[in-house]
């Protein structure tokens, strides 16, 4: 029996239930829904991606409804699920399926390719999935289980070309999108990457890796240590508020509101009464490099005079900033040691004989 029709057997009954997906061997799902899924899921899991998509599929349940979003909008929805570019380029891809194709997503490789933040690996999903086209799909799921499948030696990344071609000799004609996904169900749940669980597989009579230590498969190059990098950020807080900015649209971070920091060249340093106190600081992995983030702390008495462009925020309510990752863990630090500090003074007041009041 081919490798296809094995898998797709299985997957028939092993199918994960996801709320993008239709049941298998049914009518495609809603290309929106698979374009936006797939988005979300670049570099992310899917327990991560769950409520994003709930919600982004609740305020904006079409294409056309997110293209008249407002990007702050977007932006803040966004936050948490990191690499932010993804969220720039998502919008305008739904501007773009808007303005060029009429609210509806072509059906086409070529032509998916053509719409902004669409590589490869996506556009192959998309006509796969939402059209029932003969699509090749690869993703790290589908890597991994290729290259045991075939022993394939060439470590990673120099073995995409030929992991691509291996996949494309066991895609099948019919059904390509249930094949691809049941590649990668089989990889999340059975060919995982560390302690394959090798006696449930469907392929494991025809996987070269059995026997051979399939967890040590697909071969890695050595990695190369990230950059390190360092910064300040200033937590300025007035009457139960705090200071937070509008970063540049473009790079790091583009278009979300954060703390003000010298992530940039061009952003502000602060003089005083701004300058504050060091209260420590964190350290955030970005994709490509490692961030040391010193933290310093001021307090405004009364005015609330902008030092630079930017909103005051209410700390009550922050969680509704929309502030990236780095700065949501500032926030964080910044607030335990605030609230220690009131405990250990409620503490030593109490101590001196002050009557505690309910």
């Amino acid at each position: 029996m081919p490798i296809s029709a094995k898998l797709l057997r299985w997957y028939d009954i092993h199918a994960r239930d996801l709320p993008w997906r239709s049941p298998p061997n049914s009518a495609p799902p809603d290309a929106y829904r698979v374009w936006l899924s797939e988005i979300m899921l670049q570099q992310t899991t899917v327990g991560a991606v769950r409520p994003y998509f709930a919600k982004f599929t609740d305020r904006w349940p079409t294409v056309t409804g997110l293209a008249a979003a407002e990007e702050a909008d977007v932006m803040t929805a966004w936050a948490g699920l990191g690499y932010y570019a993804r969220a720039r380029n998502l919008l305008a891809c739904a501007r773009a399926v808007v303005g060029r194709h009429a609210g509806q997503f072509p059906s086409t490789e070529p032509e998916l390719r053509a719409l902004p933040g669409i590589g490869a690996y996506t556009s192959a999903a998309i006509a796969a999935i939402a059209f029932h086209r003969r699509a090749v799909v690869v993703d790290g799921n589908v890597e991994r289980v290729v290259s045991r499948l075939f022993t394939v030696e060439t470590p990673l990344p120099a073995s995409r070309p030929e992991l691509r071609r291996l996949t494309d000799t066991i895609t099948p004609a019919a059904r390509a999108g249930d094949f691809a996904q049941a590649l990668m169900d089989l990889g999340s749940t059975i060919c995982t990457p560390r302690n394959p669980s090798c006696l449930l597989c469907p392929l494991q009579a025809g996987c070269r890796a059995t026997g051979k230590d399939p967890a040590s498969y697909p071969r890695r190059a050595a990695k190369i240590a990230k950059p390190e990098r360092t910064a300040t950020t200033w937590w300025i807080e007035c009457d139960g508020t705090v200071l937070l900015v509008r970063r540049p649209s473009s790079g790091l971070l583009g278009g979300m509101r954060a703390l003000p920091s010298t992530l940039d060249p061009q952003s502000v340093v602060f003089e005083p009464p701004f300058l504050g106190e060091p209260i420590g600081g964190i350290v955030h992995v970005f994709t490509h490099f490692r961030l040391s983030l010193a933290i310093q702390a001021a307090r405004l008495e009364s005015g609330c005079n902008l030092p630079t462009d930017g909103e005051w925020w209410p700390i009550e309510r922050l969680d509704e900033a929309g502030l990236p990752s780095v700065f949501a863990k500032v926030a964080a630090t910044v607030l335990r040691k605030r609230n220690a500090m009131i405990d250990a003074d409620s503490k030593t007041r109490l101590g001196s004989g002050a009557v505690a009041h309910r």
